[in-house]
């Protein structure tokens, strides 16, 4: 009985999904540009293992293909339909720039005056980026900083905070020498929208873009995402091939750099404002120079010389919020997006009067690209080309030079090595000033590193180097990680440190963070056990609390130092990395004395009477 009712309930599905698809197709079967497609759009959603795809093409004004295929949520069997929603990434982008450009009218904003004209408070990592960063070097990625991404992925934080580490992100290259994707710089592209207009760049999108385009299957979050009548689920792939669910991720403090959700439906409203130079039917929606600064090169990405295997696909610049090319002799502006368990590509080309969105619900998909080219190909009458195969070819060849890789990696670990410590020794809360923080917790005989959103498992390459696996994937010790966790001890042989290796390739060194021991703060009343004054060869050593929440320590002729609580009646100097102060305490819990633990030795001073 149940068997029965579950085909029933498949079949319904089925012919629910082949009407919704026939009736939001627009000239679906007419059209012999399409015809086919929708077999090779399937044979890419096999060979990638991608459990759904919405793809809509715009031409001139009009829509002329909007159709779903695979489902958006593969365990139940649900169907991708135009309607379904999906997190469009970094295609959030052209929408954060857009708004700035629409301002630029408003509010007289001069793209080319430094920033902090718009944000005063706002500081870079040297005097030099402060005073000469300007809005347009941050819309095209010519601030002179790397990504610096696994700060706000790591330790995803609030807008206000996350804008305040950028003062401690180093450039890796000069002002305006070298193109450099960065989050954070679309990031304050919204922080100025909110404080030219009082209101949150969300606001801003939804009143300025998103409402006169009638965009209603759009919105900011995951949290509506989830609630949206469509939406797509999220999916990875374990051991190549098996699909598999991974959970939202909540990115609200960087919204403006990639947190929109849409349908490709929604989104063709988007590509008829581009391609008809930033109206909407009558109505002027982004200013015309703004529009053509927007699709003009700002900044060159790569030589982009043509090559042997594509010499029909060449020049790689960027706009405002897009990618520009020359694909196959027509001038293309694009963009891709991913977010975990998502990809998307919004892509128009303006001579021709033609778009294309394409929304996967897979993480870092090919999809996206090879579907949009399949596509392009067809619309602007050009010959066919296997793009599907040829990603397969190129994915070989990857999987092959990564287990060349892997073969010479393995040949470098020294085998049979232990830590230098046991594993209780690495627990503690690790910071970095632009990175955040995150926990390293030792349970049994593993260590794993406890980030806001997510758990890394870390193994040991050999002695204090470990390699993080991301829990939420399922641990495959066959997936390995380009990271490396590299442990420091202090000069009292305590682990102090760790530096991440590989998160930021375009720096020559890796990402320190300092380490604390996990405590709570204490309150006044537990430090007062700890206020004394206590006798040192000759000299009395005082102990007092400040703002009835810090403990100090004086010793004459030296200043104040501050001390922060390391558990088990053991205080850390906070200035002063390896020195600590440790109380002797009696079964009635009375202070008896203390010794400082310092590199050159321990010195013990009684407690007066």
């Amino acid at each position: 009985m149940k068997q029965t009712l579950f085909c029933l309930l498949l079949l319904l599905s089925a012919s629910t999904f082949a009407q919704k698809a026939k009736t939001k197709s627009a000239n679906d079967g007419e059209d012999k540009r399409f015809a086919g497609l929708e077999a090779q759009i399937n044979k890419v959603l096999k060979d990638q293992h991608a459990a759904g795809v919405a793809v809509a093409v715009v031409e001139k004004n009009k829509v002329v293909y909007a159709k779903g295929f695979g489902y958006r949520d593969y365990a139940n069997k649900l169907p991708v339909t135009p309607n379904t929603q999906f997190a469009i990434g970094s295609c959030t982008k052209a929408f954060t720039s857009a708004v700035l450009g629409i301002l630029q009218k408003d509010k007289s904003i001069d793209f080319d005056k430094p920033v902090t004209t718009y944000l005063p408070d706002l500081k870079f990592y040297n005097d030099g980026m402060t005073n000469q960063i300007t809005l347009r070097d941050m819309m095209s990625h010519r601030t002179g900083l790397p990504r610096h991404d696994l700060s706000w992925y790591i330790d995803p934080d609030t807008r206000e905070n996350l804008v305040k580490r950028i003062q401690y992100m180093e450039p890796s290259a000069p002002l305006r020498t070298r193109w450099q994707y960065n989050n954070f710089m679309f990031l304050l592209q919204g922080v100025v929208a909110e404080k030219l207009t009082g209101k949150k760049w969300e606001q801003n999108v939804q009143e300025k873009i998103l409402n006169p385009l009638g965009m209603k299957q759009s919105n900011f979050s995951v949290k509506q995402l989830a609630k949206y009548t469509e939406p797509a689920i999220g999916y990875g792939i374990k051991k190549d091939s098996i699909i598999h669910p991974l959970p939202y991720y909540d990115i609200d403090g960087m919204g403006p750099a990639g947190c929109i959700n849409s349908s490709v439906l929604d989104m063709t409203q988007w590509l008829r404002v581009w391609i008809n130079g930033g109206k909407l039917d009558t109505v002027q929606i982004i200013p015309p120079a703004y529009h053509a600064q927007a699709m003009s090169s700002q900044m060159i990405i790569a030589p982009g010389t043509p090559t042997t295997e594509r010499p029909d696909i060449h020049f790689s610049n960027y706009g405002f919020g897009w990618f520009l090319a020359s694909y196959k002799g027509h001038y293309r502006v694009e963009h891709g997006g991913n977010i975990d368990g998502f990809s998307a590509s919004t892509c128009f080309f303006p001579t021709d009067s033609i778009g294309i969105v394409v929304l996967v619900n897979q993480n870092g998909s090919a999809v996206t690209s090879i579907v949009r080219n399949l596509i392009a190909d067809r619309m602007l009458g050009l010959p066919f080309f296997d793009w599907n195969e040829d990603r397969n070819k190129a994915d070989a060849k990857a999987k092959a030079a990564a287990k060349e890789a892997e073969k010479s990696a393995s040949a470098n670990i020294k085998q049979g090595t232990k830590p230098s410590h046991n594993l209780i020794d690495y627990d503690g809360v690790y910071k970095n000033d632009a990175y955040g923080k995150f926990e390293l917790i030792a349970k049994g005989d593993s260590l794993f590193a406890q980030l806001q959103k997510e758990r890394w498992w870390l193994q040991q390459v050999h002695y204090d180097i470990f390699m993080p696996y991301d829990t939420k994937e399922g641990i495959d010790t066959a997936d390995k990680s380009p990271v490396r966790f590299q442990f420091t001890t202090n000069i009292s042989g305590d682990i102090e440190s760790v530096s991440l290796h590989g998160i930021e390739p375009a720096l020559d060194h890796p990402i320190v963070y300092k380490r604390s021991n996990r405590m709570k703060p204490l309150t006044g009343a537990e430090l007062k056990r700890y206020v004394g004054e206590f006798e040192l060869a000759g000299a009395t050593v005082k102990t007092y609390i400040q703002n009835d929440k810090t403990l100090f320590v004086l010793v004459p002729g030296q200043p104040d130092y501050e001390l922060v609580p390391a558990g088990n009646h053991q205080f850390d100097l906070k200035v002063a990395a390896g020195y600590s102060v440790l109380f002797e305490v009696n079964d009635k819990g009375e202070v008896l004395s203390l010794t400082f633990k310092q590199p050159n030795g321990n010195f013990k001073a009684v407690k007066k009477k």
